[in-house]
């Protein structure tokens, strides 16, 4: 049995790993998610946007790994995951990131500040219904 490293893309051009995750069946991609997430941090990376649009085929599964992220200190990461991966999801799965999104709203540190999360994270509570 291969173990899950043999799966996940091995550097940012690896589009040939992107391609074969996407012939998996989902229940053999959820225990890759965390570590795809990774693959977001930087948008610049050549596979980053597959991965993404990976990710938003697994819209409840996401929602506990944003808010993993939204919990580090990676204020780049929190940027992409919210431009790339909140503003995407569907409405019902925003709203179970709602206090998340309001905490950056109300109390945003000065790094999210500096990455205008603030704002990002208002826009989003603004579709939230």
């Amino acid at each position: 049995m291969n173990s899950y490293e043999d799966y996940l893309p091995t550097d940012k051009h690896d589009f040939d790993r992107v391609h074969q995750l996407k012939q998996m069946e989902r229940t053999a991609l959820l225990p890759l998610l965390p570590d795809l997430m990774e693959w977001i941090q930087d948008m610049n990376w050549p596979i980053a946007r597959e991965v993404a649009e990976l990710l938003l085929t697994f819209p409840n599964e996401l929602v506990p790994l944003i808010k993993e992220v939204l919990a580090t200190n990676d204020d780049v990461w929190k940027y992409w995951c919210l431009i790339i991966l909140a503003k995407k999801l569907p409405e019902d799965m925003r709203k179970h990131l709602k206090a998340e999104l309001t905490r950056l709203v109300e109390s945003p540190t000065a790094g999210e500040k500096l990455e205008e999360l603030d704002e990002i994270a208002r826009e989003i509570l603004r579709t939230i219904g």
